[in-house]
């Protein structure tokens, strides 16, 4: 029985990988017919992906069945799930259906753009999660409480989260104007940084359901839960920006709060006593 607990995360880590898997060929759908509800479920699956990353190590630590195994495989599916198939969804979405422009050449420079903004994207999830995976207990650079209730940069399943829920949001319908396409370039940009950066994010990992009045986080999950699936395009995307710019504010924060610290320059007598 003991034995058997440990294949269960790893379960919910294959579910992880066949979302991924799903996702990249829902975009090549799309590439081949231009019927945009191929992105919408490619969005989807990048969605569930995400819940099924959570459970997997929610009940590895809840079952004490963590593993060297478990973490290595839970990584290698992050670079496909949110690595690979975001950046795919994120070009495909934002530069694959963009009209020509007056000139063709510029066309062409903003396809090429957004190609390499999707790579940095990609490229930033892969070194945030190998600096995560090299570091024992990460610690955020800004003031932070101890511990492990912040991630040091945005997750990478975060990351994903916010290129898919910005394109379930838009029902998959892509982008058509080159000028939308230049702010798509800024945002996925941007969100390649904040995984890399070392602002802290909550990781909700001192959720605890076995603390007193855990009934209240329960219930306030379940309908969390039913408004999701109501209104899945504007909640979802509302949570992912919300917990994007979470990083933001608590950068800013504590930069307001280091200056504000700062001790005052000395004056004028006092520096030609000490001279």
């Amino acid at each position: 029985m003991r034995k058997g607990m440990y294949i269960l995360p790893s379960l919910f880590t294959s579910g992880n990988m066949a979302a991924g898997f799903y996702a990249i060929v829902q975009v090549l759908y799309y590439a081949i017919t231009n019927e945009y509800w191929h992105l919408d479920h490619a969005a989807m699956a990048i969605g569930f992906a995400v819940l099924f990353d959570g459970l997997d190590g929610f009940i590895a630590r809840m079952t004490g069945t963590s593993s060297d195994f478990g973490r290595e495989l839970d990584s290698l599916a992050d670079v496909i799930t949110f690595g690979v198939a975001p950046s795919m969804l994120a070009w495909a979405w934002g530069f694959h259906g963009v009209p020509p422009v007056l000139l063709t050449v510029w066309h062409i420079k903003l396809t090429q753009l957004g190609g390499i903004a999707c790579f940095l994207f990609l490229m930033a999830g892969a070194s945030r999660l190998a600096r995560f995976n090299i570091t024992a207990n990460p610690q955020p650079s800004n003031p932070g409480r101890p511990g492990k209730k912040y991630f040091v940069g945005m997750p990478i399943p975060a990351g994903a989260g916010v290129i898919a829920a910005v394109v379930h949001f838009q029902e998959g319908d892509p982008i058509r104007s080159w000028y939308t396409a230049l702010s798509w370039v800024a945002m996925v940009a941007t969100v390649g940084y904040l995984m890399v950066s070392t602002w802290r994010f909550y990781s909700f990992k001192g959720i605890n359901f076995h603390a007193p009045h855990s009934f209240r986080l329960i219930i306030l999950l379940a309908v969390l839960g039913v408004t999701v699936i109501a209104f899945s395009g504007p909640v979802l995307f509302a949570l992912a920006l919300i917990y994007m710019f979470s990083g933001v504010f608590w950068r800013l924060q504590w930069i307001l709060r280091r200056r504000r610290q700062r001790p005052p320059p000395p004056s004028y007598k006092e520096a030609s006593q000490t001279s």
